[in-house]
């Protein structure tokens, strides 16, 4: 886990995280609770996600299928009861289908990827941003995108274009909710190492086939889990107050 920070960024605020469980929403989760945050740790795997909570006394799971809008009902009542208020929402939870030709694709995988993908953001606006406009104090809420959003390869058509989605709300929510003090903007990573190379690139992980991948990155690596938390705390703090539509590439120069 990263170092204590010598300055905490996030004092006083409620942040919710999804698929907070393991990957890029666990880092997020735990680097914002070591930055003073209250965070609310949701995920549909109840022991990733007490796990995850257990890191700090300031992290609180909650179980939460962000594809259910009855869930984000639930979870907002949740949030309302222990902490009174919500100031940042972030997207995170993800599904996606092993890379493989489109033809290939079954309905159930594209239907999962609109529904986990695209239709939660949906949710979250309707039931917590809703909230935010109520509170009057404005928030700042994070969708976790993908490089793939605005460079797409073939064998993951249907992934890719809900993530593009998602990053074209993004920018449409920002301009809509800017007037409530409302700040929407995107994170578009590289794929980490933790355990999901295989599903997106469609081959085996073998130190041949990272190897041969990584060439194509600039920066030389594939993403660590904390290269995105560190560009969430960033959009989620009042450092980036005046930042507002933005999707940001976290891929190491992948998409250039």
């Amino acid at each position: 886990m990263a170092q204590e920070p010598k300055a905490q960024r996030l004092v006083g605020k409620i942040a919710l995280v999804t698929g907070a469980g393991s990957g890029f929403g666990a880092a997020i989760a735990t680097l914002f609770a070591a930055h003073g945050a209250d965070v609310i740790a949701a995920d549909i795997n109840d022991q990733n996600g007490e796990a995850v909570a257990s890191k700090y006394l300031n992290i609180h799971y909650l179980n939460l299928d962000v594809t259910s809008e009855a869930a984000w009902k639930n979870a907002l009542e949740f949030v309302l009861s222990k902490f009174g208020s919500i100031d940042i929402l972030v997207n995170n939870a993800g599904a996606s289908y092993r890379n493989k030709p489109t033809l290939t694709v079954t309905t159930s995988d594209f239907q999962k990827c609109i529904a986990v993908n695209l239709e939660s953001v949906y949710h979250s606006v309707n039931i917590f941003v809703s909230k935010m406009v109520e509170q009057g104090k404005g928030g700042s809420v994070i969708n976790v995108a993908s490089i793939g959003s605005t460079r797409p390869r073939p064998g993951l058509v249907w992934y890719n274009a809900s993530k593009a989605a998602v990053a074209n709300a993004t920018r449409g929510l920002a301009a809509e909710f800017g007037a409530n003090q409302i700040r929407f903007n995107g994170l578009c990573p590289l794929l980490s190492g933790t355990g999901l190379f295989s599903t997106f690139v469609g081959v085996e992980d073998t130190p041949e086939n990272r190897n041969k991948f990584i060439g194509n990155v600039p920066l030389g690596r594939l993403a660590d889990p904390y290269d995105v938390a560190h560009a969430a705390l960033y959009l989620a703090s009042d450092e980036s107050a005046f930042i507002t539509g933005v999707n940001l590439d976290v891929d190491g120069g992948r998409g250039v």
